[in-house]
C-alpha cells in the first residue's frame, strides 16, 4: 500500500480526502507534526480556508521546515496548492516557497468561485483518462500565478483564466477539490497514487 502523510493544518476536509485516497488504494494517515512524515511515500497538503491561518498552524506544528525540505512527491489541493508558492495576497504573508510565484485574487464574480467548472487539462500523467473540459469542484477566491507558466498543467476560468493545476519537479498542485469531484476526481487521485507507487 502507498503510504501518504496527509497534513492537518486545520482545513476541516481531512475526512473526505482521507476516504477518497483509501478508495483509490492509498494508505493515508494524518500528520500533525514532523514525525508524521516518517516513512511516507508522499505528502498530501489539502485545504480549505486561508493561506495565512494555514501557515500559522504549520509553523506551530513544526511542519514548515520539514515540508520545505521534503524531496518526495507532494500533492497540494486548493489552499494546499497555494501554499506551495512564495507568497499570497490573501494575507500578505509568505507561503512555503517551494514553487516560484505568487497567489492573487481571481477576477470573477461572485466570490468565492464555488461549484463545478470546466477544467482544460493537458497530457500530464495526473490527468490520464480525463478528457479536456471535464468538470471539477472549486471553492476559492485566490489562485496561483507561477513565475514559469510552463508548469501549468490545467486551466479553468472565472472572470479570466487561472491555473487549475501545476507540476514543478515532484510538486503537483490542484486548485480544485478532487475528493469532491466524483469519478473524475477519484481518477486524478488514483493517477497520483499510481505515480507515487511506481516511484517508490
Amino acid at each position: 500500500m502507498t503510504r501518504l502523510a496527509v497534513i492537518d493544518h486545520g482545513a476541516g476536509n481531512l475526512v473526505s480526502i482521507q476516504r477518497a485516497l483509501e478508495v483509490v488504494g492509498g494508505r493515508p494517515r494524518i500528520a500533525e507534526g514532523p514525525n508524521g512524515l516518517n516513512g511516507a511515500d508522499a505528502v498530501v497538503l489539502p485545504g480549505v480556508g486561508a493561506t495565512g491561518a494555514a501557515m500559522d498552524r504549520l509553523q506551530r506544528q513544526g511542519l514548515v521546515e520539514p515540508l520545505r525540505t521534503w524531496d518526495g512527491p507532494l500533492l497540494g489541493i486548493c489552499v494546499g496548492m497555494q501554499l506551495l508558492f512564495d507568497a499570497s495576497d490573501e494575507d500578505g504573508g509568505a507561503c512555503l516557497g517551494l514553487v516560484p510565484g505568487s497567489v492573487r485574487a481571481i477576477k470573477g464574480l461572485p466570490l468565492p468561485h464555488m461549484g463545478w467548472n470546466d477544467v482544460w487539462t493537458s497530457d500530464d500523467p495526473i490527468f490520464d483518462g480525463i478528457a479536456p473540459g471535464a468538470l471539477f469542484t472549486f471553492v476559492h477566491s485566490y489562485a496561483a500565478i507561477p513565475d514559469d507558466p510552463g508548469i501549468v498543467t490545467a486551466t479553468s476560468d472565472h472572470g479570466g483564466e487561472f491555473a487549475a493545476a501545476i507540476r514543478d519537479r515532484s510538486y503537483i498542485g490542484l486548485q480544485f477539490h478532487p475528493e469532491r469531484s466524483g469519478a473524475a476526481g477519484l481518477r486524478v487521485l488514483d493517477n497520483f497514487v499510481t505515480e507515487v507507487r511506481r516511484a517508490a
